[in-house]
């Protein structure tokens, strides 16, 4: 990356900055989001802008493509969805959760977006990969936060682990190899986001909500359950060579 390319990663980082600041900014004046939400809502984005910074200078990218901007402006939204489940913990303000279910259902619509735009304009990277997977990760966890709160703390089963996944490949080498593309994965994923948001909004009878979010927990465990089967089976083992027969 030149010194003539990174400001344009910078600038791109500080709009979506000022619009996700615009945003809390609304919500505290018409929503009655409080200061704990303004706080968390503002530590996310600080957050994000020097992580996003640290990836975009590793793939040693130019510029953030149309499908990374996509995923950018998911994140924007994850960042409010943030703020209004933190004043929800707090109980320091009574944020519609209209708001909350809006926004992340808004979120989850734009994934099915940005790989699109990635694949027809010729922009698919790692970088953008790795970007989506992480904002949807950190979704799917905000939303297990707010909905345990509802059902109990066994919700959260379904945003820690995924991370539970990242942290056990950080002591076993051989979880870190590429999984194979599974469209199923790729349903099991979604299906938590929808699962989650679908509770949040509480327009189902607690029951049935347990039983939807239930079965997206038992999806994530067979999910995961795979995956881990897949890659033990498939992890390198070192070959030890035959000794060599001496002549007599």
């Amino acid at each position: 990356m030149t010194t003539v390319d990174r400001p344009q990663t910078t600038q791109q980082q500080a709009v979506a900055a000022g619009a996700h600041v615009v945003l809390l900014v609304t919500l505290s004046a018409c929503a009655g989001l409080g200061p704990t939400g303004l706080a968390a809502g503002l530590a996310y984005i600080v957050g994000l802008c020097g992580l996003l910074t640290g990836a975009v200078r590793r793939a040693e990218a130019t510029r953030l493509g149309p499908a990374d901007l996509v995923t950018l402006t998911r994140a924007v939204l994850v960042g409010a969805v943030t703020a209004i489940v933190a004043d929800a913990l707090f109980r320091s303000s009574h944020t519609p959760v209209a708001l909350l279910v809006v926004l992340a259902a808004v979120a989850l619509a734009l994934d099915a977006v940005d790989g699109q735009v990635a694949r027809r304009s010729g922009t698919v990277s790692a970088l953008g990969a790795r970007f989506d997977m992480e904002v949807d990760a950190f979704l799917v966890l905000v939303l297990s936060v707010y909905v345990a709160t509802l059902m109990g703390p066994w919700v959260l089963a379904i945003g820690v682990m995924r991370y539970a996944f990242v942290a056990a490949s950080w002591m076993a080498p051989w979880m870190r190899s590429a999984l194979p593309t599974r469209y199923s994965a790729k349903t099991v994923a979604a299906w938590q986001g929808i699962a989650l948001v679908v509770a949040a909004s509480q327009v189902l009878l607690l029951p049935l909500a347990i039983v939807v979010v239930s079965s997206a927990l038992a999806s994530l465990v067979w999910s995961f359950g795979r995956d881990v089967v897949w890659l033990w089976r498939h992890a390198d083992v070192p070959q030890v060579p035959e000794p060599r027969r001496q002549s007599v």
